[in-house]
């Protein structure tokens, strides 16, 4: 029986999907919700997403920082996650208020722009929290390349690269994705280079930020890789 895995990105519309076979790329999907992905996941050993599990009480996450401090021009690609209590608020202002209050620090639209999808990503984490785990793409790339990566995803020379270090570790993406192809392209070369550390966690190869993982009731904290 063979390996079966999927990695996960959010993008505007919804998920993007990449399902690996023994590491090999099997198909792409997508979906509105996470919870479609997963209930049509049967057989998959873990899905990676590349979403934040998990949030500490009063204060940031170590594993944001670890992973920036490995992405050198790439950094920025790592948002800090504020405390649990600030997605619990009902809008923006309130939630940036609390998390001044908590860190010293204010939240950004873009980080709060995620909320719905990342309160469906850790629903569903608190229910089978062995078989969701948290990824990021670009700490995934560094490691495939064993250096940060030079060129932003969005480029052209940053997705040719991308794609050219998934083949290089077994993952060749075919040109024709059927629906998942009107997915942005960089979300399906993150939903790849995610479904890469799933394949690695699978098979006991994955590192985290932090190593060992950040505990929090019960919870284990990481990115892992």
């Amino acid at each position: 029986m063979s390996l079966h895995v999927i990695g996960v990105d959010a993008y505007a519309l919804g998920w993007v999907g990449v399902e690996l076979r023994d590491g090999a790329f099997g198909r792409a999907m997508l979906a509105s919700t996470l919870y479609e992905i997963v209930a049509g996941s049967s057989g998959a050993a873990v899905i990676g997403v590349d979403i934040p599990l998990g949030m500490l009480p009063d204060g940031w996450r170590a594993a944001d920082t670890l992973a920036a401090d490995q992405l050198g021009p790439r950094r920025s690609s790592v948002f800090r996650v504020p405390p649990k209590a600030v997605w619990q608020e009902g809008d923006f202002a309130a939630a940036n208020r609390l998390c001044r209050e908590l860190t010293g620090s204010g939240l950004s639209r873009q980080s709060w722009a995620l909320r719905p999808k990342l309160l469906e990503a850790n629903a569903i984490w608190e229910r089978h929290p062995g078989l969701l785990f948290e990824a990021h793409p670009e700490v995934s790339f560094r490691q495939m390349a064993g250096e940060p990566l030079a060129y932003a995803k969005k480029t052209w020379t940053g997705q040719a690269r991308r794609r050219e270090l998934l083949a290089r570790h077994g993952i060749v993406l075919p040109d024709h994705l059927g629906p998942a192809g009107q997915a942005p392209p960089d979300d399906v070369l993150d939903a790849a280079a995610v479904a890469w550390s799933a394949h690695r966690m699978a098979t006991g190869a994955a590192q985290s930020h932090p190593s060992p993982p950040e505990e929090n009731n019960g919870s284990r904290i990481a990115i892992w890789y």
